[in-house]
């Protein structure tokens, strides 16, 4: 028995939310409970649940978070929860055109959860849209590397 993959998913156009299912559709291939949910009406507390996290946002303007992260990212920013508990990964949307803020978005909240103690596994996953690849490809060809390194941190003590 394992651990659930939570995605929390970051996004302005959509293309975090089909990276999000297509990585979703990947873990439960491989038995693994996943939910998938769209940012907007998450706080902090979200972090309170079992399981592993996936963060998958785009970068919106100047390298923000995208619009429905917002309130999640400023609760946590707020509220300095002890994240010490959490473990994470993260898929990071840009564009390296705009290369002084390019992934941003996925990038402020990795410094932010490992400023609150959270633990990321494995590197961060980083899209480029101007490299000709679909994020949704790039992303299932990481997922498998981030799951062997994630899979102790998912099985269950039971």
């Amino acid at each position: 028995m394992t651990k659930p993959v939570h995605i929390l998913v970051g996004t302005m156009t959509g293309t975090a939310q089909l990276v999000a299912d297509e990585l979703e559709g990947f873990l439960k291939k491989r038995g693994i409970a996943v939910d998938v949910e769209l940012m907007d009406d998450l706080r902090a507390e979200v972090f309170a649940k079992d399981g592993l996290f996936l963060i998958c946002s785009s970068t919106f303007g100047q390298g923000d978070v995208p619009d429905n992260a917002r309130a999640l990212f400023n609760d946590l920013k707020e509220k300095k929860p002890q994240l010490a508990h959490v473990r994470y990964g993260v898929v990071a949307l840009g564009d390296r055109t705009y290369s002084e803020t390019f992934c941003r978005g996925g990038l402020q909240f990795d410094n932010l959860l490992q400023s609150l103690g959270a633990k990321r596994i494995g590197e961060a996953l980083i899209c480029d849209a101007s490299s000709g690849n679909l994020a949704e490809d790039v992303a299932l060809d990481w997922i498998g590397g981030w799951l062997e390194e994630a899979m102790p941190h998912l099985r269950s003590a039971a």
